[in-house]
């Protein structure tokens, strides 16, 4: 039923078609941009500071075109909005302090440019080194190349926290949009009286677990076909650099598909019984919403609580994330990625998660079979509880 509704199939389609416009954007962006645009820049030397040298500026960038004028501070403005420049600059030199005075067209989306600036004062230093008269080694002496490098006191993380983030994403949709249909569907045939001839077919225990199933197979179909297409997209469009930049793929390896996968169809279920528990107290579709609001703040809860703690994955927090079933499938596989948990946490994950998820279903089978037949109003808590003790 799914696979055919043309809402599911128009979605898909336009998630596809932004996964493939996504990825093209580099490309787009380079089709307006032939590289040979260059900043224009209106330099006034008021103290002659830099000696007549200023056009040096464009051997160090080439895509600075320099124009030195004697221009004041509101000639400069002018210009710029005529969009006869780009940016203005006017040097003043009062003993031993420069000044560099930027003119720019809007201070909110533009402080000055930074490498211009750093050009500048290289500039600068070269020139008055040049009047010392020093040799190459005193030069190197006085300016001396620095090589950073970074060691890190907790254990090292294997993976790309892009990477884990976008995959932390592309779950939590498959699961909240997945399992929404669950209750939908419940709702659905109750409002139909479908659900008459059904349990004269099969038992309620039945129905909810082949719902579930049925609409996880039509979520795990269009996750892994979200995922294919953004990775060959990827592939083909994207410079290998780049992606290098953006993505490590080093650690996607065979066994964290797996576990992400366990961890997709435990936590899917789990949010699904939830759902078909809400979807079972309501008569009519438009009371959906409101029945799922508390489920879909706790899978909103589950999911943040797993994507900023990755953060600081080595934290405490991040750690409880882990092993909280509502945030587990989310963060697990991650954690597990980046190297931060041990075969005991991940068991001990793996088991709160199945404990929960068989609670949830046997609270969920026991109420939808009170309240299957039930065409009145939605159900109270106190109701829930009820059916639960009679059932």
């Amino acid at each position: 039923d799914m696979l055919h509704r043309k809402s599911y199939i128009i979605s898909t389609i336009i998630i596809l078609i932004f996964i493939i416009v996504g990825f093209n954007i580099p490309n787009i962006i380079k089709s307006f941009d032939d590289g040979t645009t260059k900043e224009r820049v209106i330099i006034n030397d008021v103290n002659n500071a830099y000696d007549g040298n200023l056009d040096y500026l464009t051997k160090m960038d080439p895509t600075l075109e320099i124009n030195l004028q004697d221009y004041s501070v509101d000639t400069i403005k002018e210009k710029i909005l005529n969009d006869e420049t780009d940016i203005g600059i006017i040097i003043n030199k009062v003993d031993n302090n420069i000044k560099l005075t930027y003119v720019v067209d809007n201070m909110m989306f533009n402080e000055g440019d930074s490498s211009l600036n750093e050009a500048l004062i290289s500039l600068y230093k070269n020139i008055q080194l040049e009047k010392l008269n020093l040799t190459e080694t005193e030069r190197n002496s006085i300016n001396p190349t620095f090589d950073v490098a970074f060691e890190q006191a907790e254990k090292e993380a294997q993976g790309n926290v892009l990477a884990m983030m976008f995959m932390s994403i592309a779950l939590f949709y498959a699961i909240y949009f997945s399992v929404y249909q669950v209750s939908s569907s419940i709702t659905t045939e109750k409002t139909s009286k479908i659900i008459e001839t059904l349990v004269t077919s099969t038992s309620p225990k039945n129905i909810v677990l082949g719902k579930t199933i049925g609409i996880g197979l039509v979520g795990l179909l269009q996750l892994i076909l979200f995922l294919g297409v953004a990775i060959i997209c990827a592939n083909l469009f994207l410079e290998k650099e780049l992606l290098e930049l953006i993505f490590d793929t080093s650690s996607l390896t065979i066994g964290i598909f797996l576990i992400t996968l366990l961890y997709f169809i435990l936590g899917y279920f789990l949010y699904a019984l939830l759902y078909a528990l809400t979807g079972s107290t309501v008569s009519k579709p438009e009371d959906i919403q409101s029945a799922n609001t508390p489920v879909a703040i706790i899978t909103v809860i589950g999911f943040y609580l797993a994507y900023f703690t990755m953060m600081n994955p080595s934290s405490s927090l991040n750690t409880m994330a882990g092993l909280i079933p509502i945030s587990s499938a989310f963060c697990m596989p991650f954690r597990i990625m980046m190297g931060m948990s041990s075969l005991k946490e991940v068991l001990l994950s793996l088991s709160i998660l199945i404990v929960t998820i068989l609670i949830v279903a046997k609270l969920t089978i026991n109420i939808y079979s009170s309240a299957i037949l039930n065409y009145g109003s939605k159900l109270s808590i106190k109701d829930l509880v009820r059916m639960y003790k009679e059932k």
